[in-house]
């Protein structure tokens, strides 16, 4: 039987952008240029000190004794193969994210396993085209010792954890002008705490972890909706201003649509306190002298108080 023990330890955590679009337009290309970026990447793993665990798919996981190395070997990585993607067309390249995280992992065999591994894989879905992120734990050891920019990107939320992981964009060539998408992970099912992840299925866990495009358009046509409404109302004004009720609905579902994508609280608690204002907001527009809302809003608060205490 393999020995099983804990380290603390860099994980390294990279896949590609689009894969999945590449395969379908050109399967053997596609595989032929994923390994040659492989081979590429693993060289520069082991020149830095770093070591390969695994693979799959498009994706790959190395660990680092060295956190500096790491992210050193992360640079190396993303600037040689932009010199590979230089010679290809602008829809063939084949494009890294790179994630890496500092943390304590158990260990068994040759794999690797718990939330430090999460965590990177998170930091990896996060990442631009091209780019590379990092934890504050790894920024608070590289930042005067890499030669490259950093972009502090907020709190990244993660499976198992309730609070955001502080994350850095790493500036480097071009990638040190494109934004990240957002960080989510509102979409990600839940999984127990007593079954770490072992980085064979990470993959799994980067898929949903990648985020769909969203912007401000929703809130734009939402305010214009709300706009056109209250008009609406206006030029037909025969003493009632009906357009409240759903002007009301559209500001809760655009508070739904911002929680969804939000990092800095605890989705489900924020879930519960939008669902309290939009009630309230029904009773003072329904206002008969009598504040019915306090009880709803009082088992609400019950709620949140119940899954705030269950955190972990």
């Amino acid at each position: 039987m393999s020995e099983t023990r804990r380290k603390l330890t860099t994980i390294f955590c990279a896949d590609v952008q689009d894969y999945t679009r590449l395969m379908g337009t050109d399967e053997e290309g596609t595989l032929a240029s994923l390994k040659r970026c492989r081979e590429a990447m693993g060289r520069l793993i082991e020149s830095r000190g770093g070591r390969v665990i695994n693979t799959w798919g498009d994706g790959l996981i190395a660990d680092f004794p060295s956190v500096v190395e790491a992210v050193r070997a992360a640079v190396d990585t993303q600037n040689e193969l932009a010199g590979f993607n230089a010679r290809r067309p602008a829809d063939g390249r084949m494009l890294f994210r790179i994630g890496i995280n500092l943390g304590d992992v158990i260990v068994e065999g040759d794999d690797i396993y718990g939330d430090g591994v999460n965590i990177a894989a998170r930091l990896q879905a996060s990442a631009a085209a091209g780019g590379i992120v990092i934890s504050s734990s790894v920024y608070d050891q590289v930042r005067n010792k890499v030669a490259v920019g950093f972009e502090f990107l907020g709190p990244l939320m993660v499976k198992n954890v309730d609070e955001g992981v502080p994350s850095y964009a790493v500036k480097i060539g071009d990638a040190k002008d494109e934004t990240p998408p957002a960080q989510r992970s509102g979409s990600a099912r839940p999984q127990p705490q007593s079954q770490p992840q072992p980085a064979a299925i990470m993959a799994a866990d980067m898929a949903e972890a990648r985020p769909a495009p969203r912007g401000r358009r929703l809130f734009g046509v939402l305010g214009v909706i709300a706009a056109v409404l209250i008009v609406i109302n206006l030029l037909s004004w025969q003493g009632v201003f009906w357009a409240r009720f759903p002007v009301l609905a559209l500001a809760v579902v655009a508070a739904l649509a911002w929680n969804r994508d939000q990092t800095l609280f605890n989705r489900k608690i924020t879930s519960l306190a939008i669902l309290a204002l939009g009630i309230a907001g029904i009773n003072l527009f329904t206002w008969t002298g009598q504040f019915w809302a306090v009880w709803p809003i009082l088992g609400i608060a019950a709620a949140m108080g119940v899954r705030w205490s269950m955190r972990r």
